[in-house]
């Protein structure tokens, strides 16, 4: 009997017996699951329930059996009589029983449309008494895993480019011993005119936005505590007149720095922190460096230090080298710089590139569509910053979006050369799925973790590879693709699969009626069936052969329809 359809899930025959004694096995019945047979992974599963009946094979007989997928033979079987002497499967004369077959075939092409046949010898106290004849017991084989889309994804390197970062611009005053009367030579130094031109440019510059001027002043660390922590309050107010008066300038005249509400004024002490710092610093033997800390930090409070300090051998070089920069106050702007625009960027990337750093390049590219365009943008990118491993990278993901891999292997490489990187991984674990090395795949997006959402998807292609339909649909996530909708149908999901496709990009593609018309033909739903192979093949004249050979649709060879489509 003829199965009906991939739904049917079995192929039931019946054994015709030529043997010269016909009582010797009779009456065997062969069910095969599924039918046709599947492929899975990269192997062809054959399971055969042999079912034999009450007084179905002679007690002294035996019968070795073998099956044939196409022209492949499988490895035989021995049925045995309870009294046989023979190595097999032994099978009571009353009540009969079931021998349960398996075995395991790798697929090649020739097993698309092939038969799976059972041939055999009967055997009666060793010696041959018979035949069996071939027999078809199954269909093969499913190829539906073989549609898996290897759109492998590769990962662009992102940029950090701000529009609005956070800046500061910093000048600092410093003080004679004990004073907080800012000398006039102070106010002409160098970082003093930047701030005056800072200012002057922040008041007619609308990138420039001064959220605040905080000002900090330090007293070295000799002398007492208290009268230490007044003058550094009282150096920090000096401080902010001076920046108040440097606003007010005519060529200057920023109002922000006019207003004393934006101003904040911190004495900050003896900075301590900061001896240690400029002392570690300095030109002092190092020996002489650790017993001055050794015997600053043994001391228990600010007036032992303080006699510690000017008991010291070497005070005088700290008093000429080192206290002079802690007598000081800083003048900190802070303000938000906005950027170039997007029209800004794509004009300077096309005029005087070399102006822009690699975070303003690489975003660059993100602004258009042109592959070429980003290419060029990309490496660029790569001559101005060859440490960096990004641009290199992105050069290679745009290689492989234009189908050259030998190019964008060579690419990944080099980026991850430059920095080992998960990203750069990825990418060279979808060049070898690309190119059928599904292990080496593997192996690289072990290392791939934590990259993004498309290591997920990779390895959702590798699973549907190797039969895990389980492990696809959970790696590829919320996303309707082709490839989701078709491990969902693989996993017996013919609803799931039927949602995720048509709301998928790939719905009206060749490739999408097809899926869905092999989801109709697992559904019995022949109408849909020809509706969509008829618009799978008015996009793609080769689904017609395809469609003709394809075990999906056995149930329907001699529907009229079917045929018109196909033939």
């Amino acid at each position: 009997m003829k199965n009906k359809g991939i739904k049917s899930i079995a192929f039931v025959a019946a054994a015709g017996l030529m043997a010269t004694s016909c009582d010797l096995i009779k009456d065997v019945e062969y069910v095969v699951k599924p039918s046709p047979l599947e492929l899975h992974g990269d192997s062809v599963r054959v399971k055969i329930d042999v079912n034999v009946p009450e007084k179905g094979i002679n007690k002294k007989a035996y019968a070795e059996i073998v099956p044939m997928l196409g022209t492949h033979p499988l490895k035989p079987v021995t049925i045995v009589g309870e009294n046989a002497t023979a190595n097999g499967a032994v099978v009571p004369y009353k009540p009969g029983g079931k021998v349960v077959y398996e075995d395991v075939i790798a697929y090649t092409p020739d097993l698309e449309v092939a038969d799976l046949t059972l041939t055999g010898t009967v055997y009666k106290k060793g010696k041959e008494k018979g035949f069996i004849d071939t027999l078809k017991v199954a269909d093969a084989t499913v190829i539906t895993p073989l549609l898996v889309e290897k759109d492998f994804r590769v990962i662009l390197a992102a940029d950090e480019f701000q529009r609005v970062t956070k800046e500061e611009q910093i000048a600092e005053i410093n003080y004679l011993k004990g004073s907080p009367v800012v000398r006039s030579s102070e106010k002409s130094d160098e970082d003093i005119k930047e701030l005056e031109a800072f200012m002057a440019a922040a008041q007619s510059n609308p990138k420039i936005k001064i959220n605040g001027i905080k000002i900090e002043a330090f007293a070295s660390i000799e002398g007492e505590e208290d009268k230490n922590n007044t003058l550094s309050q009282d150096r920090s107010n000096s401080a902010k007149e001076v920046a108040m008066e440097l606003a007010a300038k005519k060529k200057v005249a920023n109002e922000a720095g006019q207003d004393d509400s934006n101003y904040t004024t911190i004495g900050k002490g003896e900075d301590f922190k900061g001896f240690k710092r400029a002392l570690k610093a300095s030109d002092m033997d190092k020996g002489d460096k650790d017993r001055i800390l050794r015997i600053l930090e043994m001391q228990q409070t600010p007036e032992a230090r303080e006699q510690a300090i000017r008991d010291l051998s070497t005070y005088l070089y700290l008093d000429n080298n080192i206290f002079p920069a802690q007598r000081r106050s800083e003048i900190i702007v802070d303000y938000d710089l906005t950027g170039y625009s997007d029209e800004e960027l794509t004009a300077l990337s096309k005029s005087n590139i070399d102006t822009l750093n690699v975070e303003e390049i690489l975003f660059t590219a993100t602004l258009t569509d042109d592959l070429n365009e980003k290419l060029r943008l990309y490496k660029e990118a790569e001559r101005l910053y060859p440490e960096d491993y990004r641009p290199s990278n992105n050069v290679g993901s745009v290689y492989y979006m234009q189908g050259k891999l030998a190019e964008a292997k060579t690419q990944f490489e080099k980026a991850n050369n430059i920095e080992e990187n998960e990203i750069s991984k990825n990418n060279l674990a979808a060049i070898a799925g690309t190119n059928d090395e599904r292990q080496k795949a593997k192996d690289l997006l072990s290392e791939a973790s934590g990259a993004g959402s498309e290591v997920s998807y990779n390895q959702g292609v590798l699973n549907i590879q190797d039969g895990k339909y389980d492990e696809a649909i959970a790696n590829f996530g919320s996303e309707d693709t082709f490839n989701k909708a078709l491990a969902q149908l693989l996993n017996k999901d013919d609803s799931g699969a039927k949602t995720t496709i048509d709301a998928s990009a790939k719905a009206e593609t060749a490739k999408g009626y097809y899926l869905k018309a092999i989801i109709a033909a697992r559904q019995d739903n022949i109408q849909e069936v020809l509706t969509n192979l008829e618009e799978a093949i008015k996009l793609d004249s080769t689904l017609k052969s395809k469609a003709d050979r394809d075990r999906e649709f056995i149930n329907y060879e001699e529907n009229p329809g079917f045929i018109a489509l196909v033939k």
